[in-house]
Parts: structure tokens; C-alpha cells; sequence
């Protein structure tokens, strides 16, 4: 786990991998990510994983992003296989409809029972993206998928690296607009004049 990776830890990542197919790849799920939370017709985004890798990593760094970037969309509800006290089970994610977006991360096979209520929450017509490491079945029912490959752990840093550039990408344009925006005010204000 790359548990002790923070904002400048992902920084100096994506400079070194500048020009790759990995960091294009990640930026480009991210901006799917980050338009079907942020579509005028969007209604929350559920996050999950199979039993043994429920994504809470990846649910506190998008609450983080979310904050950072100012885009609360990004702030996912966490789907929990065994919900205890007000966490959401299972059922919220078979009962997701459109204008919900889903995105399933697993480093390993999804299994028939979360398979199945991916497959419900798409005909329900939510978006559904997947974050995966060769699950064939569930990409094949994402509208977008990224497959992580060449990890020779299906939960290795690889998958968890992965995850980190995502949830820094997702942010990444909303932040960029909010800091213009914060210039163009500043610059663009009536100047104050002082006797």
C-alpha cells in the first residue's frame, strides 16, 4: 500500500512518469470520472469493491479531492458489503438509477453477487466505470473501464498507485478553473482608492 502518499508523493509520481501511456490513461478515466459527477442531470456517486477490497483508501482521498477542487460530486458514497450502523449496503447499489454514476474498483474477479448489482444499477440507468485488474465480466458491463496491468499482485502497488493518480486527476481541471477564476476576480475588481 502506498498509504503515505500525499499530494507532493503524487506530484513528483506523475513527473516521472511524464508522457506515459499510464499517466494519459488515468487522466483520461479521471475526466470520465469527473464529468458524469459533475453532468447537470448528476446524482451522486457510489463507490465499490468486492467484499475483501472494499475502496475506503479510495473513498477518502475523492472526499479529499472533492474539497480541494471544490467539487463535492467527487464525494462518494461508499457501498459496504457488511453495513454497520449508517453505512449504505449493497442494496442502495441495485437500487441506483440514472444520474448516479458507479464507479467499481476491484484488483481481483468481482464475483457473481456484485456483478449482479452492477448489471441492476445499469439498467437502472446509471453510468457505471470500473477500475480493474483484468475482470473481463465487469468491464464488459462498464461504460468505461481502466485496466491495470503488468502487477504481478492483483492488490500490489500497482493497483493502489493507480488509484492515487485517478483521484488526483479527477479534481485536476475543476481546481485549475477555480484558481482562474480566483485571479480573473481578483484582477478584474474595481480598485479601491485610498485618500
Amino acid at each position: 500500500m502506498l498509504s503515505g502518499m500525499d499530494a507532493s508523493g503524487v506530484t513528483e509520481l506523475r513527473a516521472a512518469l511524464a508522457g506515459s501511456p499510464l499517466l494519459d490513461a488515468t487522466r483520461s478515466f479521471a475526466g470520465t470520472l469527473r464529468t458524469a459527477v459533475t453532468r447537470r442531470t448528476a446524482r451522486g456517486l457510489l463507490l465499490v469493491g468486492p467484499a475483501e477490497h472494499e475502496p475506503w483508501h479510495l473513498a477518502a482521498h475523492l472526499a479529499d479531492e472533492a474539497a480541494w477542487s471544490e467539487v463535492p460530486q467527487l464525494a462518494p458514497s461508499l457501498i459496504r458489503h457488511q453495513p454497520v450502523g449508517p453505512a449504505v449496503g449493497l442494496d442502495r447499489l441495485s437500487a441506483a438509477r440514472r444520474g448516479e454514476t458507479v464507479l467499481v474498483v476491484t484488483p481481483r474477479a468481482s464475483g457473481a453477487p456484485l456483478l449482479e448489482r452492477v448489471a441492476d444499477a445499469r439498467r437502472g440507468g446509471a453510468v457505471v466505470l470500473a477500475l480493474e485488474a483484468g475482470d473481463g465480466e465487469l468491464a464488459a458491463l462498464a461504460h468505461e473501464q481502466l485496466t491495470v496491468d503488468g502487477s504481478d499482485e492483483p492488490d500490489g502497488p500497482g493497483f493502489d498507485l493507480v488509484q492515487h493518480l485517478v483521484s488526483a486527476a479527477a479534481g485536476e481541471r475543476a481546481r485549475a478553473r477555480s484558481r482562474l477564476a480566483r485571479l480573473v476576480r481578483q484582477f478584474s475588481a474595481e480598485p479601491v482608492n485610498r485618500w
